[in-house]
This record gives C-alpha cells, sequence and structure tokens, in this order.
C-alpha cells in the first residue's frame, strides 16, 4: 500500500524515529511498506538517508508551513503527482491543514494520528490558539477516516467528549524494539569513568529533549535534594533543546556543577540508560504526557523509575519499579521516593522484554496494527 506520511521532519523528533524504526523492522522482515515522508517544516534531518536506504521516498516541502496557502498547494501537488491512496498525518490538530489539502486529490484514506495531547496549533499568540482550536479538531474529525493516538488519554483528549466511534477512533501503542537493551550489560564503572566520575556513583538519567513539557529543570532540582542525601548522586542529561540554557543556569544556582554532565543528543541512549540507576520524567500533570515511549525504554534498560502524575499507565510494563508524585509535592519528596527505591532490589529487565514481547508495543504486532490503520 502507497502512503504518505506528513511529518514535521525526519531529525530527532519521536515519532520520526518512530515510524524510520517501523520502517526498518518492515523490511527486515519482507512486509511490503511503500512510505512517503513529507516533511513539513521542509528541512533535512539526520534519518533522511537511513529512511531513504530502507526504501522510502524523502520529500522536504518547497515551502514554508507558515505559508499556508502555498504550503497546502506544494503539498497537494505531492499528492497529486504521486497518486497516493493514503494520507497518514502526524501533525495533530494541525492536520486539518493536511486534510483540506487533500480535498479533491487520489487519497482514499485520510489518517489523523495524535501523538500527544498539547494540542498545539502552530501559532505563539493565545487568542489564535483558542479560536483556531476547535475548528482545526471539527476538521479533523468530520475528514479523517481513522482517528489513531498512542495512548487513550491522548485519543480522548483529541475527541474533547465526544463518544469514540469504534470503526474510525483507535488506540495504536508505539512499536518498541528491544534489540537495543539485549546482550552482554555495559562496563558501568567504565562509563562513569569516561565521564570523569567515580565508580561507585549513582547515576540520575533524564533523557529526551530538554523542553518544557518534558520539564528538565525539576529534574535538577530533585538533583540537588538527592545530593544531599546520598552524596554518591550524579545527573546525567542525554538529549537538547531550548530549555538547555535554563537547566545550565539552575545547576549552577544550585552548585551541582561537579554533579552534572550534560551529554547532548547521543546515539547510544540505551546504552547510556543501562549504565545508568534512576530514570526521572518530571513532565507536566497538565497536559499529560501523550505516550512515554523513553519510560518503556528505561524499563528494558532495568532503571528505577521516578514518574510525575502527568505520565499515565500506558508505558508502565507489570514489572516497572516506580514511584509516581505530583510535582507539588516538591523536590525533596521526589529524592526521598529515588532513596527508597534504591534500597528495594533493582528491576528486571529480562522480565521486562518478556512482558514487551506480550504487549501491543511488540514491533510484530505493533506493525500489524499499522498497517491494519490502511485497510
Amino acid at each position: 500500500m502507497k502512503v504518505l506520511h506528513v511529518v514535521e521532519n525526519l531529525h530527532n523528533g519521536a515519532v520520526e524515529n518512530w515510524l524510520v524504526r517501523m520502517l526498518g523492522h518492515a523490511r527486515r522482515n519482507d512486509v511490503d511498506a511503500d512510505w512517503t515522508f513529507y516533511c513539513a517544516h521542509g528541512l533535512p534531518g539526520r534519518l533522511d538517508e537511513q529512511a531513504r536506504g530502507l526504501g522510502a521516498k524523502v520529500v522536504h516541502s518547497p515551502v514554508p508551513i507558515g505559508r499556508k496557502a502555498d504550503f497546502a498547494r506544494a503539498l497537494r501537488d505531492e499528492l497529486n503527482s504521486g497518486a497516493y491512496p493514503v494520507m497518514h498525518c502526524h501533525h495533530d490538530l494541525v492536520s486539518a491543514m493536511y486534510l483540506a489539502a487533500s480535498i479533491g486529490t487520489p487519497v482514499k484514506k485520510r489518517i489523523v494520528h495524535v501523538h500527544n495531547a498539547d494540542e498545539s496549533v502552530l501559532t505563539p499568540s493565545k487568542v489564535k490558539q483558542l479560536l483556531l482550536k476547535e475548528p482545526m479538531r471539527k476538521v479533523c474529525i468530520a475528514m479523517a477516516d481513522r482517528i489513531a493516538a498512542n495512548s487513550n488519554h491522548t485519543l480522548d483528549t483529541f475527541l474533547a467528549g465526544r463518544e469514540r466511534k469504534p470503526e474510525r477512533d483507535v488506540v495504536h501503542l508505539y512499536g518498541v524494539d528491544p534489540a537495543a537493551f539485549a546482550g552482554p550489560a555495559p562496563d558501568r564503572r567504565a562509563f562513569r569513568a569516561s565521564l570523569g566520575l567515580p565508580a561507585e556513583a549513582k547515576l540520575l538519567l533524564f533523557a529526551g529533549r530538554l523542553v518544557p513539557e518534558k520539564n528538565p529543570v525539576f529534574a535538577v532540582d530533585v538533583l540537588a535534594e538527592l545530593v544531599a542525601l546520598d552524596p554518591r548522586a550524579f545527573g546525567i542529561f542525554a538529549g537538547a533543546g531550548g530549555e538547555e540554557a535554563a537547566v545550565r543556569e539552575r545547576i549552577a544556582a544550585h552548585g551541582l556543577g561537579e554533579s552534572v554532565r550534560m551529554l547532548g543528543w547521543r546515539n547510544d541512549v540505551a546504552q547510556v540508560m543501562r549504565s545508568a540507576d534512576w530514570f526521572i520524567l518530571p513532565h507536566p500533570e497538565e497536559p499529560m504526557e501523550g505516550f512515554g515511549l523513553a519510560v518503556v525504554e528505561a524499563q528494558l534498560a532495568g532503571l528505577r523509575l521516578l514518574l510525575s502524575t502527568g505520565i499515565a499507565d500506558d508505558p508502565l510494563l507489570p514489572s516497572a519499579r516506580y514511584s509516581r508524585l505530583p510535582l507539588a509535592a516538591g523536590a525533596a519528596s521526589w529524592a526521598a521516593a529515588a532513596v527508597a527505591l534504591d534500597a528495594l532490589p533493582a528491576p528486571s529487565a529480562d522480565a521486562a522484554r518478556a512482558e514487551l514481547a506480550e504487549s501491543a508495543m511488540d514491533m510484530d504486532r505493533a506493525l500489524a496494527s499499522l498497517r491494519g490503520l490502511y485497510q
């Protein structure tokens, strides 16, 4: 089936990484996947060549998405020239623009895939956000043949009180590849030495985009309290983003310069995770996290989890060792929870992999579910 995926760009985004991962799984298992990635931001990404190597076509929009009419015409031209029977939109409410552009093209099935509950409409104006959200939601609900979401919470948020239609509205959990978390455990001492840390260091890991919706600054506050309780504690931040300066400022304010390592984006995040002790995701409670892919990966790495109440149950496997706290409990309570988790036996990475294999996040099941959207 020929499918046009409309994405932001094939770079560091979780959605795009997931799609390329699913395409790779399809290729390795000789499953047909005739995919084109239409990159709405028009920018090259680090995954472009990987996607092309897997047989996908990668198209960068020749027009900035901010020039809405010209952007829609360019997308429409691609839909017509490529004669795509399926358009799979991955931009939540903004997918309304893509749906409108597809009118009168060969597209027969239109899919809106909702990946978070942020409900962004690509404008800094709060007034425009309020004015545009509901009209764009109505366009998506009226025009989409399928509305897929990465969690129950995300789907219900997008539908905004409307009842689900079984033939249209579905939850599709991401496929998670456990391969990177298998094999011999990394040398934890060598990893610590590579960062200039003592062999006995206990590592609190924040892995992901350094953006407000991930709340990395709060993680620094937790680390400050944790170091006071256990001087062996150190923090590592694997990721980058607009909050990096704020994170560094908070590190300096707490006098934690020697207790933190900023790693930037890493290609070996699985090994970084397997070398850490705790994983922290203090996501704001409103809006909640759509689906915590990194939460699943942290379980596969055998990490203890410190999560906010902004994380739903969807990504938690039965063997998860975690503490879920409100942000209002304060950083000291989070640090105390970390110490309490550390006193318990370490969670089993083997058990997490076995549980994943029986879940909807298994790669084979997830690929079959994804292909089912196109039928």
